[in-house]
């Protein structure tokens, strides 16, 4: 019962990573990547329709993305969600597909980029203290009532601190390598 805590806590923790690396596949780097896209919703006949589901998103150059819709008649609807997002990119609409150039980043928004990856990196750590917190107390939970002994309790206690210190390397990582693709732009 007190290892299921633990596997609790190592699951969630991973769960936080994922988020924090869609999260920052939405910042843009001065690269095109078509997680920049994965917030966009477009209003497809009155109804909230995530981009990705509309249409095809291809790479076809590094700082260029082609959106290919799957239905014509909504080339009008993305282009004008494109336009109303904070991506601050103009969409050029061929009459098939809408292409999206990507500009270089300024030194000034690449500065600004990395505090936004800051901040999303410390909420994520701000998660997984809270993971640690509740796992913590379940297994005093456990050891008031008697399931485990007091040493096993700070054991348990020990081994979670373990599982928060990796989570919390593996974030600051995620988070350095997009500091550094910003870098790169």
């Amino acid at each position: 019962m007190a290892n299921e805590a633990i596997e609790r806590a190592k699951e969630n923790m991973a769960k936080t990573e994922k988020i924090l690396e869609k999260d920052l596949g939405s910042v843009r780097a001065g690269r095109a990547n078509a997680g920049l896209l994965s917030k966009i919703m477009v209003d497809y006949y009155g109804v909230p329709t995530p981009l990705t589901q509309m249409s095809a998103i291809t790479v076809p150059e590094p700082r260029v993305l082609l959106v290919t819709p799957y239905d014509k008649s909504s080339l009008k609807d993305i282009t004008t969600a494109i336009e109303m997002s904070d991506l601050g990119i103009n969409p050029a609409n061929d009459g098939t597909a809408i292409r999206l150039a990507v500009p270089q980043l300024t030194t000034d928004r690449r500065v600004e980029l990395a505090k936004e990856v800051g901040k999303y990196s410390e909420s994520a750590k701000i998660a997984v203290r809270n993971v640690r917190r509740d796992a913590n107390d379940d297994i005093k939970r456990q050891q008031k009532n008697g399931d485990i002994t007091e040493d096993e309790m700070h054991r348990l206690e020990k081994d979670i601190q373990k599982v928060t210190d990796d989570a919390t390397k593996r974030i600051d990582e995620i988070a350095a390598d997009k500091e550094k693709e910003i870098k790169e732009g």
